[in-house]
C-alpha cells in the first residue's frame, strides 16, 4: 500500500518548487510595499541629524507666536533674546550689547514699516471699503464710514485688535 500512495503522488521538480515560491512571495512583497513604503519615503533625510526646512513644516507654523501677540509680548520677547545675546557675549569676555539701546533700535525700525503708516495700502484699503458699500447700498444695507472703516482694517492686518 505505501507504493501505491507514493506512485499517486506527483513529483516535484526544483524548478516546480522555485515557481511556487516566488509566485507566492511576489503578491506578498508587493503588499509590503504598497502598505509601508510611503512613509519610508517621506522619512528619507528627516532623522534626527538631518536639516530641517521651511518647506518640511506645517503652513502655519512659525518660531513664536509673537508676531500675531500684542505689541508688549513682542517686545517682552525680543529684549529676552537680547539679553541672552548679552550673557553669551560676557560669557566669552566680549563687550555685552547694551540690551535697552538695541531693543530702542530694533523697535524703532519695525515700527517704521507699519502697514498702517504705508499710504500705497491705505489707498488700496479705501478702494475696497468704498467698493464695500457701494455694495451695501445696492443690497439696501446703510453704508459704512469709510475713515473708521479702513482704520479697523488697518488694525486687523496689524493684529492689534
Amino acid at each position: 500500500m505505501a507504493v501505491a500512495a507514493a506512485e499517486l503522488v506527483p513529483a516535484i521538480s526544483n524548478g516546480d518548487v522555485i515557481l511556487i515560491v516566488v509566485a507566492v512571495a511576489i503578491p506578498i512583497a508587493a503588499l509590503a510595499f504598497v502598505l509601508g513604503a510611503g512613509g519610508a519615503f517621506r522619512r528619507i533625510g528627516k532623522g534626527p541629524l538631518s536639516v530641517e526646512f521651511e518647506s518640511d513644516l506645517p503652513r502655519d507654523a512659525r518660531d513664536s507666536d509673537a508676531e500675531a501677540a500684542s505689541p508688549q509680548v513682542r517686545e517682552a520677547e525680543i529684549r529676552q533674546l537680547l539679553e541672552a545675546k548679552a550673557y553669551r557675549q560676557s560669557s566669552r569676555g566680549e563687550a555685552p550689547v547694551d540690551v535697552d539701546a538695541e531693543l530702542g533700535r530694533l523697535l524703532a525700525e519695525s515700527g517704521a514699516t507699519r502697514p498702517a503708516d504705508d499710504p500705497a495700502l491705505r489707498a488700496e484699503v479705501r478702494q475696497l471699503v468704498v467698493a464695500r458699500n457701494e455694495r451695501r447700498a445696492r443690497q439696501g444695507q446703510p453704508p459704512l464710514d469709510v475713515e473708521a472703516e479702513v482704520e479697523r482694517q488697518l488694525q486687523e492686518l496689524e493684529g492689534l485688535e
